[in-house]
């Protein structure tokens, strides 16, 4: 797991400054602190920051790779799992490998089968830039679901890329300033795929090749889909489906899955929460590994959202080394800036925040590698969302009795999510509808905040968002072709899985607070073999009898204590600010300071009075509780693009960059590092 960057010139006989390279590689250090690499070739330049998990010889594993015969450039972010049979596949077909690394496979695939069959063959969580001088072309792809982050975009001279955003802020050609949709999305929490907060930055969507072409017209950019989520046909699931097929089917290939994501060079942990995704994987790892799992747990002093109990009872039952981090809530704020300035975008929960804490607790603890039960909502249904959706839209034969106990399921079951993951009142859009047939539950309670993001932007922004509309232009970048004639189950898992998954649990819930303290987290459930298995699981397998994630729970039911078994699903989040009066003096601390009118003014975003109006609200004592839990989201939010804003705006990204190349002793050469450092 590391960094990437690069940059290439519109012409091949653009020198490119090794410096700035470096610099950018130097301002993701996070990402990997174990030395650093960089290459130019025919006007294009890569550079790496490296985090040793696999071959850890730090001068045969450095990047970037370059082909014996100089026609192929590799820079690589991530895993190739089974890489190991690749490698002794092609250096039988007579394949020179200069390290022992993972990353190097995808080079002689691609000379030997080409880019589309070297996609089909690769299996892990992976973003890589590929440069073939034969075709004068950059290819730049991202994994199937977007575990791994890939931001591009355009100067006038060059395309410049990297693994987080304050890489391409490092050249001091890239332009730094919101647009004004990038604003209104982050007040919304949901994004557009394939979009950032930024004006002209994007990111290669998941399961995408970007390739840039240099010719006689300039740079040339195509976007090619090399692999979807794809449900089948309503019509082609199996009305009587064999259970038992399918939950030997699913231990089959969580397990290989889980072994798969053990090889490393370097120890491989768990972390463990209450619920039966990561202590599934704990149960799995502790059972194929040949000694104790170290497993980390996040605990919450607040008894409604700490899962601690549980997740002692599963470390127990595998004899895992259990390490637990308790959080109280205004630590959560005191460590919110610096959470952003690695999301680089903003978070509706401070999760986020006790993500990143968490990793840095996992790093303090020697490891760099742990496996996370991220993905297994998204493909078996777990979310309240789901139920939500699947009675409103595909039960429509229930009986009235059974109806009614849905219902009533429903009612008691969503109270601590409305608000935040469950909209407080019915949202619909009719872009969506026309789309998907509904608006699925889970954009609902994003969309709902337009109300307040359409009063909050300044004047200048309004006028630009006076006809947009946030569900169409999500809409849009949806494929209507793998929404069509699928059951309502499905679409609303494939609408989550292209927005909540990859612009929010991926990124800062995900890698952005894991890499922050370079800790690799490889989620298990996302192997994309047991994905494609889970997708033809019939709905009725899925949830059945109201119960969420069932052929899972059936699986994996000789793991899991019986208590979590038999437990409704709980989703993991960090307490509102509105639940703890530390936790929500620590938050009017920050409002303090950047929602102050001059912090407003200076930033340009926001409209001061409808912000101050927000914050009556949310202090009213008469503001009822799914509301008030709704104003939390939307006040981390409005202090979210306003740390945005000072870290990537206010501040001289590309001078830090150059300084954290000199802290860390980051040089292109003799010539770039300081007189009074040389000795």
């Amino acid at each position: 797991m590391c960094g990437i960057a690069g940059i290439f010139q519109r012409s091949a006989t653009q020198s490119i400054d090794n410096q700035l390279l470096v610099n950018m590689a130097a301002i993701q250090h996070h990402r990997g602190p174990d030395g650093f690499g960089y290459a130019q070739q025919n006007g294009v330049g890569f550079s790496h920051a490296r985090l040793s998990i696999i071959d850890l010889n730090e001068r045969r594993g450095r990047q970037p790779f370059i082909t014996h015969d100089g026609n192929l450039m590799l820079t690589h972010n991530g895993e190739f799992y089974d890489f190991a049979r690749i490698r002794a596949e092609l250096t039988a077909l007579g394949a020179r490998f200069s390290s022992k690394s993972d990353s190097e496979i995808a080079l002689h695939l691609y000379q030997r089968d080409g880019l589309e069959t070297m996609l089909s063959q690769l299996r892990g969580e992976f973003a890589f830039a590929l440069y073939d001088q034969v075709q004068d072309t950059l290819h730049l792809v991202r994994d199937r679901f977007g575990i791994k982050p890939l931001y591009y975009t355009q100067t006038e001279e060059a395309v410049v890329f990297g693994s987080e955003l304050k890489v391409l802020f490092a050249h001091p050609q890239v332009t730094r300033q919101f647009s004004s949709e990038g604003l209104y999305h982050q007040l919304i929490q949901v994004m557009v795929p394939g979009s950032t907060a930024f004006e002209g930055v994007h990111q290669v969507k998941p399961g995408h090749v970007v390739s840039i072409r240099r010719s006689q017209q300039g740079l040339q950019i195509s976007e090619q889909c090399y692999w979807d989520v794809t449900f089948p046909y309503a019509s082609e699931y199996e009305t009587q489906p064999d259970e038992a097929h399918y939950i030997a089917g699913v231990r089959r290939h969580l397990l290989e899955a889980v072994q798969l994501r053990l090889t490393a060079d370097v120890p491989v942990g768990c972390y463990l929460s209450g619920g039966i995704d990561s202590c599934a994987i704990l149960g799995l790892s502790s059972a194929a590994a040949q000694s104790p799992i170290k497993a980390f747990t996040i605990g919450f002093d607040s008894t409604d959202y700490d899962e601690t109990p549980i997740a002692r009872e599963m470390a127990a039952a595998t004899q895992a080394d259990h390490h637990i981090m308790t959080l109280s809530g205004d630590e959560l704020y005191d460590h919110f800036e610096q959470t952003l300035w690695h999301t680089e975008r903003t978070i509706y929960n401070t999760l986020g925040v006790a993500k990143y804490l968490m990793s840095k607790d996992v790093n303090g603890a020697g490891y760099k590698v742990v496996m996370t039960g991220e993905g297994s909502d998204e493909l078996f249904a777990g979310y309240p969302a789901f139920r939500q959706d699947l009675f409103l839209y595909g039960l429509e034969s229930l009986s009235h009795a059974e109806r009614e106990q849905w219902q009533a399921m429903l009612t008691q079951s969503n109270q601590l999510f409305k608000g935040a993951m469950l909209s407080r009142t019915e949202h619909h859009n009719d872009a969506l509808n026309q789309l998907i047939g509904f608006t699925p539950s889970c954009l609902q309670p994003w969309l709902s905040c337009c109300e307040f993001a359409d009063q909050l932007v300044a004047d200048t922004h309004r006028a630009q968002l006076r006809d947009y509309d946030a569900g169409q232009a999500i809409a849009q970048q949806l494929n209507p072709a793998q929404l069509a004639e699928r059951h309502p189950l499905d679409k609303a898992q494939y609408v989550w899985i292209k927005t909540m998954l990859e612009g929010q649990i991926l990124t800062w819930g995900g890698d952005r607070v894991d890499m922050a303290n370079s800790m690799e987290a490889r989620p298990a459930f996302l192997d994309h073999h047991l994905a494609e298995y889970a997708f033809r699981i019939p709905p009725q397998l899925r949830i059945k009898e109201r119960k969420e994630k069932y052929v899972l729970r059936e699986a994996m039911r000789g793991l899991l204590p019986d208590v979590l078994y038999r437990r409704e699903k709980f989703a993991f989040m960090a307490p509102p600010a509105h639940t703890d009066e530390k936790k929500w003096q620590a938050m009017c601390r920050l409002a303090d300071k950047y929602l102050s009118a001059q912090a407003i003014n200076d930033a340009g975003l926001l409209d001061q009075e409808a912000v101050e109006k927000v914050m009556r609200l949310h202090e009213d004592p008469a503001t009822e509780v799914s509301l008030k839990v709704q104003l939390d989201a939307v006040v981390n939010h409005l202090l979210g693009v306003q740390i945005l804003h000072q870290h990537f705006v206010a501040t001289d990204v590309p001078k830090q960059a150059a300084e954290l190349a000199i802290q860390y002793g980051w040089f292109a050469d003799d010539e770039h590092c300081p007189a009074e450092l040389r000795a």
